[in-house]
């Protein structure tokens, strides 16, 4: 079986070694981004050295619906073609190039969380289960019959970091299920119910800013939601912003501060007071420019 891979993250690369290495297949070829166009992911992966060790073609490829990309998938003749780590839709053009056998990952218990930023929503609803799902590309989005998938706990101080290893454990093992059954002449396909669908809107850095009016336990699941390898939280104070990518709550007895206001400060961290008047200890943070953090007392969130 000759397979082709279309991504640009950590789990293009598992995928694609795991590829390589199955019995019956080869790696046909890599279609990732090109090096310059690397900041449409905040995870992106190079995989040019994937492509040296298995003698993958690499394609490169700003748009994967273009011409271009699809007579290079053509000339690849995949058996399958699996878009892994990837946020372009599959135009019909480029399904025509691949055979119409395309196949999609989704970090998520499809159809549960179909859509944008999967990892970071998981976080932010506070879910209890999630899943990895390899499914058939179809005209919609992420509702196409399933091939594998894999359930597992959500921790209930999951990171992006964790959640995201969670996943690719789970994406190795579905696919070796995948890639024994195809290779066997078998295609599972188990419909979607659609009842049971939701929807994850796009999120950018943007969404990661901090409202200290917030609750203790709601800016800490923002923090553990968007930290690495995502952009981060970020508050900010003057013309300085604190990118904040840990931290965990406490409570400080009889303390009486404005929301936003640093409570407590150290060399390597710093407390700031919540709107639910308990306090969030910020444990791992950069600052813009490498300047100093703010004097105890400064109230973050303001322009002035």
């Amino acid at each position: 079986m000759r397979g082709l891979i279309v991504g640009a993250v950590e789990g293009t690369r598992v995928a694609a070694r795991k590829i390589a290495s199955a019995t019956d297949w080869t790696l046909a070829g890599i279609m990732t981004l090109p090096p310059e166009k690397a900041g449409r992911h905040s995870d992106y992966v190079d995989l040019s050295d994937v492509a040296r060790e298995t003698g993958a073609r690499l394609i490169h490829a700003q748009d994967s619906n273009s011409d271009d990309a699809c007579a290079a998938l053509a000339e690849c003749a995949p058996d399958f073609t699996f878009v892994i780590g990837w946020s372009q839709i599959c135009r019909p053009n480029f399904r025509a190039a691949a055979r119409d056998r395309v196949i999609g990952y989704h970090p998520a218990p499809l159809p549960r969380l179909r859509g944008r930023a999967a990892l970071p929503w998981t976080i932010l609803l506070d879910e209890k289960i999630s899943g990895s799902t390899l499914f058939w590309i179809d005209d919609g989005i992420d509702s196409g019959d399933i091939l594998a998938q894999q359930f597992f706990h959500v921790a209930p101080r999951e990171t992006a970091a964790s959640l995201y290893a969670k996943h690719m454990d789970a994406l190795e093992g579905i696919l070796d299920m995948a890639l024994s059954s195809l290779a066997a002449g078998e295609e599972p396909r188990t419909k979607q119910d659609d009842t049971f669908a939701t929807y994850a809107a796009k999120r950018t850095p943007a969404d990661g800013l901090i409202d200290w009016n917030w609750s203790a336990d709601r800016i800490d699941r923002l923090v553990r939601a968007v930290g690495r390898p995502y952009p981060g939280a970020f508050t900010t104070f003057k013309d300085r912003t604190i990118t904040i990518f840990g931290s965990n709550i406490s409570a400080i007895p009889n303390l009486h501060a404005m929301p936003g206001q640093i409570v407590a400060r150290a060399s390597d961290e710093f407390a700031v007071m919540c709107g639910d008047g308990r306090v969030l200890t910020v444990t791992d943070f950069t600052i813009s420019e490498d300047q100093p953090l703010p004097l105890q007392h400064a109230v973050l969130g303001r322009s002035t």
